[in-house]
């Protein structure tokens, strides 16, 4: 009797646990497509994402369905009164319904979204720190609003939309990016450009002509030309810093001697600072122009002479590119470049000098406030020349008389320090500039006084100031 009581008891207990699970698989299938009921007196309109479906019930059974666009949704009739409809790909598509009696019941314009739900996960997912994106859909394309904390969250954002949002026929994604990046996106670059050059030459140089009575003519270089005339007259084209003559039976030595030790030192300093927002250029120049003749050609036998200018001294053009809060992206070109006139041609009766340039270019990644250096830029030139008489200049001794020597060494060292900050605009009413403190004295402190600055009303002093315009100023302090 025991055992056939545990057996019902059993039976009775699994038909139980059965029937519980069955309710629950009709239940949760029974809850899954959302059921729309359809108003056939008002049209209406379904928006529904690609991949989801819906149950649509009508009030009355329905004969016919068709659909505009069957690529974008597919519909099938499960009963007279539901009808199944699945969304396929992105776009805009009607539905149509017929009755019993074969009258169109109802029209439905159906909208099918592409699916955001994944995007907005992996969003929140990769970039828990964007708390500012929202993410919005239309048949044909993903909207992306709010802001985001760096332009590469922005861009890695970008990418992963590229993933969920529709294609054009060309198969390129279709997102509508509204984004903006936060915070500061105005950087300001200080830059210090040092140079120091140093430069040493040496020159020593014999030239000598003997004139004699009856006209002969003997030297060296380009005084062999000369004549008596010339010599008394004249200013030979080579440096001559000392001149000795000897007169004696009708004839004429002459010993032209050219001596000449330099040494010369060169600084140059600037500071450049600019201000530009990210992804933008700014330049800066610190020199001048110089004017090039270019020939022009006209048809005639004289040709057309153009100018054009070409820039020198110190220069500087930068690129940021804001990267997070923290961190910034540059593209830096400083160039320092100076006349050079020992280098210059002549074209067309005009002298065009020469330019002697140092230029950098580079990119690199720093913090705000960090700086960087680009040293090195180091120039040793060394230049020798002697210009002797043939045998005669190679005599020992001697033959110091017969030949020049030039020794030219130039030392150059160019370092270039450059701070990124990021910056954002001031309150100009709390700023004051070098002349807010500046009176304008009358006549009386003026002529009889001597005084470059007025004192002011005495009842009604200006604002505080220690030295008005005397000692050092050009730099506005806070």
């Amino acid at each position: 009797m025991k055992i056939n009581k545990m057996i019902d008891r059993g039976i009775v207990i699994s038909f139980w646990v059965i029937l519980t699970i069955c309710f629950m698989s009709v239940s949760s299938w029974a809850a899954g497509p959302v059921r729309v009921s359809v108003n056939t007196t008002e049209p209406q309109r379904l928006s529904m994402v690609m991949g989801k479906s819906i149950i649509i019930e009508t009030k009355d059974p329905v004969r016919r369905v068709s659909l505009a666009a069957p690529e974008i949704a597919e519909a099938v009739v499960l009963t007279p009164r539901q009808i199944y409809l699945t969304g396929r790909k992105p776009g805009t598509t009607n539905l149509t319904l017929w009755d019993a009696a074969n009258r169109v019941s109802s029209v439905v314009d159906i909208e099918v979204y592409p699916d955001i739900g994944g995007l907005k996960e992996k969003i929140y997912q990769m970039f828990p720190q964007e708390t500012n994106i929202s993410v919005t859909a239309s048949p044909y394309a993903v909207n992306l609003t709010g802001t985001v904390t760096s332009s590469s969250n922005l861009a890695q954002v970008m990418g992963l939309a590229q993933a969920y949002a529709p294609r054009d026929k060309d198969g390129k994604s279709q997102i509508n990016n509204f984004l903006e990046v936060g915070g500061v996106q105005q950087v300001m670059l200080e830059v210090r450009v040092s140079e120091m050059s140093r430069t040493n030459m040496k020159r020593l140089g014999v030239n000598f002509n003997y004139l004699g009575a009856n006209g002969t003519n003997f030297g060296i270089s380009r005084l062999n030309s000369l004549t008596s005339s010339d010599i008394v007259n004249s200013n030979p084209t080579d440096p001559i810093n000392l001149i000795f003559r000897f007169l004696g039976g009708g004839a004429t030595w002459t010993v032209f001697i050219d001596a000449l030790k330099e040494n010369g030192l060169t600084k140059v300093l600037a500071e450049p600072t600019l201000i530009t927002l990210s992804g933008q250029t700014a330049t800066f120049l610190a020199g001048g122009e110089y004017p090039i003749p270019v020939p022009q050609s006209s048809g005639g036998t004289t040709p057309t002479i153009t100018i054009e200018y070409k820039q020198f001294g110190v220069s500087l053009s930068f690129t940021p590119t804001v990267l997070s809060s923290n961190k910034i992206s540059m593209k830096v070109n400083p160039e320092v470049s100076e006349l050079d006139l020992s280098n210059g041609i002549t074209l067309s009766g005009y002298f065009i000098p020469g330019l002697t340039t140092r230029r950098v270019s580079t990119v690199i990644e720093l913090a705000d406030g960090q700086s960087f250096a680009i040293a090195g830029l180091l120039q040793d030139n060394v230049r020798e020349v002697v210009d002797k008489y043939p045998v005669l200049g190679d005599i020992p001794i001697l033959g110091a008389l017969f030949r020049s020597s030039s020794f030219k060494k130039s030392e150059t060292e160019l370092i270039v320090i450059v701070t990124p900050h990021l910056v954002k605009p001031i309150d100009m009413a709390k700023q004051t500039l070098p002349t807010d403190q500046y009176i304008e004295p009358n006549d009386f402190e003026f002529y009889l006084l001597g005084l470059l600055e007025g004192k002011g009303d005495e009842k009604n002093p200006p604002l505080e100031r220690s030295v008005g315009l005397e000692g050092d100023f050009g730099h506005i302090k806070p």
